[in-house]
């Protein structure tokens, strides 16, 4: 029986159309990451049990090469078809299936938490983390961290499985709320990486990219073991200055402040010219590296970006590659 009031049984609501909405987008968010994959465009897995590309060769499903037979080449790997089309013997060789290691370098400096937009940037990166560690973490690949803001805070050790991710994202919710009016140390960050990082990995540089730190030389020693994505993520005010009358912009890195008239059109239009040269030169540093970058923007959200990304990244990784030295 329905409970009664006042005489009158009270009987719950019927769900109305719409109402597992919500559950409907998880579901489909969840098929989505399980579609997504994450391509390398160069071969660095090291560890067995995966399905990356590694740097040996051997018994594998992609194909490295058909060479000519040398002698104390192992007989299972010749190649029959191509041998008897041909006048001597052949041998092929396929590349060995392996797991690699992933870091992210997640910057955790007082600029991280500014945000206008639907989130903070801090916010927004660590969404980011999360939905790159399920998409990197699968078959066995070991994920792993290096926190910094001024300089490194924190070093995760590179771990598998479901368990791992989960630790790993709670102690970066963690740092991420305990961190105070950090300065921007990239290129100490970088270095430190640089030295740490001994096996070829795919590393992950999470930042604004704000500070006048010289990292570029840092990023291109990265650069050259290893792979690198450097996800940028910024707020639409950091390129276009809207009309909000006399304001106070305050650095949060800094402490300084400054007092601005945001309806000077002249003043608003400077500033465009200004962040806008910024982000070309920071375009052209990411280039110059062998950088790939991913904005990430908290005024839109992260999944159609990311889906673009890794589709370009898909494309590209049809087409030969130099291996790596």
């Amino acid at each position: 029986m329905w409970p009664r009031k006042n005489g009158r049984e009270i009987k719950p609501a019927s769900p109305k159309p719409g109402n597992d909405l919500p559950a409907r987008q998880d579901q489909a968010l969840k098929a989505l990451l399980h579609r997504l994959n994450w391509k390398l465009l160069r071969p660095l897995a090291t560890h067995f049990g995966g399905q990356e590309r590694s740097i040996l060769t051997g018994t594998g499903m992609e194909l490295s090469e058909i060479r000519e037979y040398q002698p104390g080449d192992d007989i299972r790997f010749i190649d029959w078809n191509v041998t008897a089309r041909a006048s001597g013997t052949f041998v092929r060789e396929a590349q060995v299936e392996r797991s690699l290691d992933v870091w992210l370098l997640l910057d955790l400096s007082a600029s991280i938490d500014w945000g206008t937009a639907l989130s903070s940037k801090r916010e927004r990166a660590l969404e980011f983390v999360a939905t790159a560690g399920q998409l990197l973490s699968r078959d066995g690949n070991r994920l792993g961290a290096v926190l910094f803001a001024d300089k490194v805070l924190k070093v995760i050790p590179p771990s598998t499985g479901q368990v791992h991710l989960v630790r790993l994202l709670r102690q970066l919710t963690e740092m991420a709320t305990k961190t105070g009016p950090h300065n921007t140390g990239l290129a100490a960050a970088l270095d430190y990486a640089a030295r740490i990082i001994t096996r070829r990995s795919l590393v992950l540089v999470v930042s604004d990219f704000i500070t006048e730190d010289d990292w570029e030389k840092g990023l291109g020693k990265l650069t050259y073991r290893h792979e690198v994505v450097a996800a940028q993520v910024r707020d639409p005010r950091e390129s276009e200055l809207p009309d909000m009358g006399i304001i106070t912009l305050e650095d949060p890195e800094t402490g300084q402040q400054l007092v601005v008239d945001t309806s000077d059109r002249k003043l608003r239009e400077n500033f465009r010219v200004a962040a806008q040269a910024q982000a070309e030169k920071l375009e052209n540093q990411f280039k110059k590296s062998g950088v790939d970058r991913l904005v990430i923007s908290t005024g839109e959200d992260l999944l159609p970006g990311l889906v673009k990304f890794l589709q370009a990244r898909r494309f590209r990784h049809r087409r030969p590659l130099n291996p790596v030295r």
